[in-house]
């Protein structure tokens, strides 16, 4: 599994977030549709689903996430850390309406970059209409075998290409 952008890559499937564990929520994206697992089940055909967005997504800037970074193994240091990632709200839209649920922030630190995450909404976009295959992907992980989730740099280059190049929305 390797993460990029808002995405969690495994070879048969893409989280938005972390994969959950358990009965944790989450949004699982597979070739036959979208699944909303834990709160408020459901699946949905691609054909089916109008829209996914996201919210409450934790963004900052870079030195900013490297003071949180900081603050938070002190605080770990001091407590014994062990909480979960902060969760953000993915909402999946359909003709019959909408559906929430939290997904977990797979980033390490738990906070995106601002570029990172206007790319991974531009690529959320591209899935749901078409213009992008979930399959480019895959089968990207698929070719990393093994590999570990690439740098910003890297992850930032390839939802470039997965977007066509463009500026994120």
């Amino acid at each position: 599994m390797a993460m990029v952008g808002l995405f969690w890559i495994t070879d048969d499937a893409v989280y938005i977030g972390a994969e959950p564990a358990g009965t944790a929520s989450g949004v699982r994206l597979s070739q036959d549709g979208v699944e909303v697992l834990g709160r408020n089940a459901g699946t949905w055909s691609w054909a089916e689903v109008c829209g996914i967005e996201v919210a409450d997504v934790a963004v900052r800037a870079l030195p900013q996430r490297w003071v949180s970074q900081a603050v938070d193994v002190v605080t770990s240091a001091l407590t014994g850390g062990g909480e979960l990632p902060p969760p953000f709200t993915v909402r999946v839209t359909t003709a019959d309406g909408s559906v929430e649920t939290d997904a977990y922030t797979a980033v390490a630190g738990g906070f995106y970059g601002p570029t990172e995450y206007e790319l991974s909404r531009t690529l959320l976009a591209r899935l749901v209409d078409g213009r992008t295959a979930l399959d480019d992907l895959l089968q990207w992980r698929r070719d990393r075998a093994g590999d570990s989730t690439p740098a910003r740099e890297e992850r930032e280059a390839l939802m470039l290409k997965w977007t066509g190049g463009g500026e994120p929305s």
